[in-house]
């Protein structure tokens, strides 16, 4: 006959992976635990068993003793796990003084006790990261926010770090070229919220990634030097007061989704800035060779004002570009004039969905953008571009369209999708689709693919 606990013969894999399971859909680890009261077969299975745990320190003073006794007592047991997938630290308290040493039991638990791959540590700015996290080998994921300094007094030991993000943190140039010396197989870098240093140099063959993200300095004249001979993602967003790219020749894709953060108010008929400008054009010139570039709405605009003084892009060599601007005219010929420079281009795609205010009604208006997009030759021609793509169509893009059509000779997809409203598309979309259909094409093969 079976035996009545069939469950408990099954091999350690197979119970572990169940274990596991229950602790991914019930979210709390402490079940898991539990199982060890079934049996002697059961007692030490949940020590294998990859689990994640979370410490949120309470802000009101009169929890902090019970809650702090009670991670004692969790991370006394939890160091026995033989893997933690995530451990998380949220540190916002009324009284950093009095949970300083829970904390950095916390930090001495993630970095010398148990075997946390990926730690997470998000405070309010009260404190410092200790002097002996700085050496670990089983972080492979560290996520460090709100930290008052980054500040390491020894060299750094991360062997195991394959993805670090730094956020709303204080860093030297010194500290910042230790922690990147001490990660030498670092993949991923994002930095949010940062200020400091003046100068990332990522020597690493095996980094591929770096996400700048908000840019701040207390030194407006001083801008940010790379130097990322092997990185081949780059990603630059939110605001920005001025980077320089040096030697970035590995680069593959490019986001660009800024705006410049410069401390000056626009004057009626003033011309770009030339902080701004420069910016853009030592941008532009670094990554005129990758094959994928994305633009945020700021930085069309800013090109839009640029073109309009008379700037022309450099020759470019990418495959895939990717635009986010609000459909206007107003942008229509810097978004042409940038084609110009895209000879290479197979692919195209304007999402028409953000909305930035309108930079370029400092120096022109509708009317005279307009005239200046249908009387002036763009002279351009796409001899590779074959896909196109509008997200979020409304009708005033049909210029922009019609000027796609006529200019792109081996284009075989040219793909729509309508701009959605609460009541679902708009009603005149049907009558923009007969028009489109009458534009002349100079591609014979073009197939106009409508999605409502």
């Amino acid at each position: 006959m079976a035996k009545e606990d069939r469950l408990s013969d099954l091999p350690d894999s197979i119970l572990i992976h169940i274990l596991s399971m229950i602790c991914e859909n019930t979210k709390d680890s402490k079940k898991v635990v539990r199982s060890s009261v079934l049996s002697k077969r059961w007692q030490f299975l949940w020590m294998s068993v990859p689990v994640s745990l979370h410490v949120r320190f309470p802000n009101r003073e009169k929890h902090v003793v019970d809650y702090s006794n009670s991670i004692c007592r969790d991370l006394h047991y939890w160091r026995c796990c033989h893997k933690i997938r995530k451990f998380s630290v949220f540190y916002d308290t009324c009284d950093p003084q009095r949970v300083a040493k829970d904390v950095d039991l916390c930090f001495y638990f993630a970095s010398k006790l148990a075997n946390v791959e990926h730690f997470e540590f998000i405070s309010d700015g009260g404190y410092v990261f200790p002097q002996f996290a700085y050496k670990n080998t089983s972080w492979r994921k560290l996520d460090i926010e709100s930290c008052m300094e980054l500040k390491p007094l020894a060299d750094v030991k991360w062997s195991g770090i394959v993805s670090l993000s730094i956020g709303c943190t204080y860093l030297t140039d010194g500290s910042m070229e230790k922690i990147l010396s001490g990660c030498p197989n670092l993949e991923c870098l994002q930095l949010d919220h940062f200020w400091g240093f003046h100068r990332l140099e990522i020597s690493n063959v095996k980094s591929r990634e770096l996400i700048i993200d908000n840019l701040e300095t207390d030194e407006c004249d001083v801008w940010l030097d790379i130097i990322a001979p092997y990185i081949q993602n780059l990603k630059i967003l939110g605001s920005c007061r001025g980077i320089y790219l040096r030697n970035v020749a590995s680069l593959v894709t490019v986001v660009f989704n800024f705006e410049f953060d410069f401390d000056f108010e626009f004057e009626e008929e003033e011309p770009l800035q030339r902080k701004e400008s420069t910016c853009l054009k030592e941008l532009f010139q670094s990554v005129a060779h990758v094959e994928k570039l994305e633009l945020g709405p700021w930085c069309i605009q800013y090109l839009s004002i640029m073109e309009l003084e008379g700037w022309q892009p450099p020759p470019s060599s990418w495959k895939f570009l990717q635009l986010h601007v609000h459909l206007k005219q107003l942008d229509f010929p810097g978004i042409c004039c940038f084609l110009q420079s895209s000879s290479d281009l197979e692919t195209l795609v304007i999402d028409g969905y953000e909305k930035s205010r309108d930079l370029l009604l400092k120096y022109t208006n509708k009317d005279e953008q307009t005239r200046r997009f249908e009387t002036h030759d763009f002279n351009c021609s796409f001899p590779h571009l074959k896909t196109i793509k509008i997200l979020n169509f409304s009708g005033s893009a049909m210029p922009l369209v019609k000027y796609l059509l006529k200019h792109a000779t081996v284009l075989e997809k040219f793909i729509i999708a309508a701009k959605r409203k609460w009541g679902g598309v708009s009603s005149d979309y049907v009558k923009m689709e007969q028009e489109l259909m009458s534009f002349p094409r100079s591609s014979p093969q073009v197939s106009v693919i409508f999605s409502h």
